[in-house]
């Protein structure tokens, strides 16, 4: 019974992903305007859901702190190394997509993956904690999804595949809950993964994300994008917060 809830809840959070169906609503041109603040506003919400969640989570749960600033550190240089790696790729094929795309779904899948495995340690301490729990993982992943679209369609993928691989990385929820469920019920943890992820979102923001509003020209352009990057931060913030 206790599964058949974690499953429930981690594939309905799977389905927030899908919350970038809204830019169908929107035409090209309006779409291509506010990109770049949807690339701001993730850019934000991946610094403060590292450093108002992911961090603060290692921090209470390990029993080094040590530990936990090594894995921040290993989740940055393995970002930095798999960027290598897929702009080495590019160079050896014709493809028009920005590396920084692939990052977002790896580090998106990642995450979801550690959201799986928290809501089904959740839901073995009690039911109605699992479901706050599952609450909370909703109100955080409807903006960083809303971004990540974003960042996925300004990096170079059409409207319906941004959509089709943002579910494909959110259903890894599940995954995270079935495995999650398993290993916690056989004492095993995943609390490595968390700093991990922290150091990938810390990476993708500022080598990627940040650099691409930071090189446009004129307040018109810069103050807005600034402003839409800490609307990300300070979501985070809040939500860390209640």
């Amino acid at each position: 019974m206790i599964l058949l809830y974690i499953i429930t809840s981690t594939f309905i959070v799977s389905l927030i992903s899908f919350t970038g169906i809204l830019a169908f609503i929107l035409k090209e041109n309006i779409l291509a305007k506010i990109n770049l603040f949807l690339v701001a506003f993730s850019a934000g919400a991946l610094l403060g859901g590292a450093f108002f969640h992911l961090i603060p989570e290692s921090f209470q749960e390990a029993e080094s702190a040590f530990k936990v600033s090594f894995f921040i550190l290993l989740g940055f240089c393995g970002f930095f190394v798999l960027e290598q790696f897929i702009n080495w790729h590019h160079c050896h094929k014709t493809v028009h997509l920005a590396p920084f795309s692939y990052l977002i779904l790896f580090s998106d899948a990642i995450h979801n993956i550690i959201d799986g495995a928290i809501i089904a340690a959740s839901f073995i301490v009690s039911i109605p904690l699992g479901i706050a729990t599952t609450m909370a993982v909703i109100l955080h992943e409807v903006p960083q999804e809303i971004g990540d679209f974003g960042v996925l369609v300004y990096g170079g993928f059409k409207k319906t595949t941004a959509l089709i691989f943002n579910f494909l990385s959110g259903i890894t929820a599940v995954l995270g809950g079935i495995a999650g469920f398993y290993l916690y019920n056989k004492g095993y943890s995943v609390e490595n993964f968390i700093p991990f992820a922290a150091g990938g979102f810390i990476y993708i923001s500022s080598a990627d994300l940040i650099p691409e509003i930071k090189n446009r020209c004129g307040l018109k352009t810069s103050v807005p994008h600034f402003f839409a990057f800490l609307s990300g931060i300070c979501i985070m913030l809040l939500l860390g917060l209640f």
